[in-house]
């Protein structure tokens, strides 16, 4: 017996997915975004088995691919590095638009 709305054992990954995990975007990259960034917050090593594993462990379903691509996407990089970059990036502006200078 499903636990979820709909959900059978005939339904393909995708749509068990969709049913275990909710959330906005494409629920396969985010899934295996989550999975290497605790992978790096452990300290261990961001490989496709080990993104798997947390995956398997969180009873979530990807297509196969995601995890290999997201190991190799990470490959080489500094996660901690690309982490502290996001919120550090100069803020845009470009033109000076219509609204009043206030200091």
């Amino acid at each position: 017996q499903a636990r979820f709305r709909g959900l059978t054992d005939s339904a393909t990954p995708t749509q068990r997915t969709r049913e275990h995990m909710a959330i906005g975007g494409n629920s396969n990259e985010l899934a295996c975004v989550y999975a290497a960034l605790i992978l790096h917050d452990d300290g261990l090593e961001i490989s496709s088995d080990n993104i798997a594993l947390i995956l398997k462990a969180a009873k979530i379903e990807v297509e196969p691919y995601w995890p290999t691509l997201f190991a190799k996407l990470c490959k080489g990089k500094n996660v901690g590095d690309m982490l502290s970059a996001v919120g550090s990036a100069p803020a845009g502006g470009g033109g000076g638009g219509g609204g009043p200078n206030i200091e």
